[in-house]
């Protein structure tokens, strides 16, 4: 049994580019398809996030639009309940990587506000990285890369294969042309090797130990190659 530590946002907001908020967090879809499948595999999970805060769930996340009615909405909305460890979350400044054998990074808006930005993820992203354990982002989390730093202030994902939110995706959910910056456009910047699949289709990466996929249909896929992984 491997010890799996989930990185969730902590805010419950992203800022537009006019200075207007939309409400948002974590997307529910990324954080129980993964949360399942570990669980199955015996796995064991903490939840951390800035602060210590519990994580706030996107509404639109769990709404029958999203989930193919209202019955799908109300499974995933139980299963969020059960999901225990997301309403007990440590410190992200106390993390120890060395209790943990791989790390998570499930999406959302809430990373574009807060995680993009957070020295102490960007740190353990960085040793993460480094150590050769399994990290694995979906969808948005990858916005937490662009506070990672190497001593020399370079970014450790230079020239790595990857995947998350494309700026196809952004504008067919109605957010790119308000957005303040766009995922895909940053990853690029990073020297990133930035790959694009099909809009709302799984598609996931491994390059090394990065594992990423590119939105919410992809998060249980990257879990099944995490937990492959581990053995």
């Amino acid at each position: 049994m491997a010890k799996i530590l989930f990185v969730m946002t902590g805010v419950d907001y992203w800022t537009l580019a006019d200075g207007t908020t939309h409400p948002t967090g974590y997307w529910a879809e990324e954080a129980v398809g993964p949360y399942r499948v570990f669980k199955i595999a015996g796995h064991e999970i903490v939840v951390a996030t800035p602060g210590g805060v519990v994580p706030t769930v996107d509404q639109a996340s769990i709404a029958p639009d999203s989930n193919g009615g209202q019955e799908n909405a109300d499974a995933l909305v139980d299963a969020l309940s059960d999901a225990t460890e997301l309403h007990h979350p440590i410190r992200l400044e106390d993390v120890n990587l060395g209790e943990y054998e791989a790390v998570y990074y499930p999406g959302g808006h809430g990373p574009m506000e807060d995680l993009a930005v957070n020295a102490d993820s960007g740190a353990l992203l960085t040793a993460v990285l480094a150590s050769g354990k399994p990290l694995a982002v979906v969808c948005h989390g990858p916005a937490a890369m662009l506070a990672a730093k190497n001593a020399d202030g370079t970014s450790p994902f230079t020239g790595y294969r990857l995947t998350g939110f494309t700026n196809a995706e952004e504008a067919m959910g109605g957010l790119a042309d308000k957005a303040q910056w766009l995922l895909q456009d940053r990853l690029v910047a990073l020297g990133a090797d930035f790959r694009e699949g099909e809009p709302w289709a799984p598609h996931t990466e491994i390059d090394r130990n990065l594992y990423t996929g590119q939105n919410p249909a992809s998060s249980v896929q990257l879990a099944e190659e995490i937990v492959e992984a581990l053995g």
